[in-house]
């Protein structure tokens, strides 16, 4: 019967066939609403929900101003930016795939760009999203050094940034280079409009390939960025304790009653909220999709169906949105920088300069600027992190 021998594979190009994992030749084809479902969500997500979705406006722009911003301030020039910059090339790059991952699905589904297309999709995909995760690794110890090592950890100087970011991208390179070379490969994956790392292959290299990439750009990155963050939290905790300490050595018991003690525990608070926003948006960006290699790996494929592995892959391309909203355009000199340079963009995006600070007496304000002065240090080193995701 038709019915019965209507299959996914069906929907491919006969150049392509080769390349399509035998796996997903038992699954018929999904319902055509998907292909086209997908697409859409994949432009409106990329985007921000903006019509004209299909070039990824908002990915685009959001990443192109953070390295323009960059580039036309010299405040932001700095090393830690250095690593930014860094995370949003990725994110550029990782970009450059959406509109094809768009124009697939809404073709009817299945890859129509041949084989040598699929491999550099797959190629440019993991040189992003490998490339990024990697600088969000960066970032978190840059910060980690900052805020929780001090005057103990060497200062980040331009050269070592840039070493930093050549070694980064020399290890991502030699792991994104190695399917084409034979170990491993890009195909097609889930419902076949996109193409990925084989994580059905069941050859011994290949699945020490896909377990070294889960564990080392997924599993490893992961733990370093918790670890980061974890001290970060506590060292801000410690940080007013200490602020506490001082301002009833110096009688100033009024700092910290009332609204006061508000003020006192925002800062908490908001560097709280920043490492949940920073790790939250990374694990929710990729946990699915690396579940799902995982499973491919372990051999558990009666789990992967085309949905199950094509939706968590929609969610990764995501990432390369969220991050320079999060990490650059979030923090208080690039939204400075981006009302001196680009006023109309940021009263689009509503980047308001910041609101003043609250009155109260001559007195307290002395008192206020003197506990200042003696935690200026601290306090320099908390500006790494406290803005607002």
């Amino acid at each position: 019967m038709s019915g019965e021998a209507a299959r996914l594979i069906d929907l491919v190009p006969a150049d392509l066939r080769p390349l399509v994992p035998v796996h997903w030749h038992q699954f018929p084809p999904v319902q055509p609403l998907w292909n086209y479902s997908l697409g859409i969500v994949c432009a409106l997500v990329c985007e921000y929900n903006i019509v004209c979705a299909l070039v990824c406006v908002i990915s685009l722009t959001a990443n192109l101003t953070a390295l323009y911003l960059f580039l036309r301030d010299r405040r932001l020039r700095t090393p830690s930016n250095m690593l930014i910059v860094n995370m949003t090339i990725a994110d550029l790059i990782m970009t450059t795939n959406h509109p094809l991952f768009v124009y697939n699905a809404l073709s009817g589904g299945a890859w129509r760009l041949g084989p040598l297309a699929c491999r550099a999709y797959g190629l440019l995909g993991a040189i992003g999203g490998l490339g990024s995760i990697l600088s969000l690794t960066a970032i978190s110890w840059d910060r980690y050094r900052v805020i929780v090592l001090s005057l103990g950890a060497a200062p980040l100087t331009a050269r070592r940034a840039a070493a930093v970011i050549a070694a980064l991208w020399l290890y991502t390179l030699t792991f994104t280079a190695l399917p084409l070379l034979g170990v491993g490969a890009y195909v097609p994956e889930g419902i076949l409009n996109s193409c990925t790392f084989d994580y059905l292959d069941r050859s011994p290299a290949n699945v020490a390939y896909i377990w070294t990439c889960v564990t080392f750009f997924f599993a490893v990155p992961l733990a370093a960025i918790c670890y980061f963050y974890f001290h970060i939290i506590r060292a801000v905790r410690e940080h007013e304790r200490l602020l506490r300490e001082q301002a009833r050595r110096m009688s100033v018991t009024t700092l910290r009653s009332g609204s006061g003690a508000e003020q006192r525990r925002s800062l908490e608070v908001r560097i709280a909220k920043v490492a949940l926003a920073n790790v939250g948006v990374w694990a929710l960006c990729w946990t699915p999709y690396c579940a799902v290699a995982a499973l491919g790996a372990s051999g558990r494929t009666a789990l992967l169906t085309p949905l199950v592995s094509a939706l968590p892959a929609l969610v990764a391309k995501t990432a390369c949105t969220y991050n320079p909203l999060v990490y650059a355009l979030g923090h208080p000199r690039y939204r400075a920088a981006l009302r001196a340079h680009l006023p109309r963009l940021a009263r689009w995006a509503g980047a308001r300069p910041a609101a003043a600070a609250g009155g109260g007496s001559a007195a307290t304000g002395r008192r206020r600027s003197e506990l200042t002065t003696v935690s200026s240090d601290t306090e320099r080193r908390l500006q790494a992190v406290s803005y607002r995701p």
